[in-house]
């Protein structure tokens, strides 16, 4: 198991879990984090910290796209370890459907 980050990050992009994260296993895309699986040590410790409440285990039913998803892009984008200040319209994007097909950029963010 691991844990991954799902679609509900898009355009929230909250980073109060990368703090938390002891072995710095969260990389930075432009409007999204992604968890790198085979550096999640599945301690958990993130899941709770997400506003958004994007961050599951793996091995919840539905969530193969979003394991993939965090798996490349883990490779491409740069780590980051600090938290940031959210985007400012992180709130009216929470929870929204569809985020995935509408928002997501693969474009990297700037990592620390």
């Amino acid at each position: 198991m691991t844990y991954i980050v799902t679609d509900n990050c898009i355009k929230c992009k909250y980073t109060d879990c990368v703090e938390v994260c002891p072995v710095d296993c969260f990389y930075e895309g432009e409007n999204m984090l992604v968890i790198h699986p085979d550096e999640c040590i599945d301690c958990g410790v993130c899941e709770p910290e997400c506003p958004a409440d994007a961050i599951r285990p793996d091995t919840e039913p539905g969530l193969e796209k979003f394991l993939k998803l965090n798996t490349e892009y883990a490779q491409k984008w740069p780590n980051i370890t600090t938290k940031k200040d959210a985007p400012p319209d992180a709130k009216s994007f929470d929870g929204k459907t569809g985020k995935l097909e509408a928002y997501f950029s693969p474009n990297p963010g700037d990592g620390d």
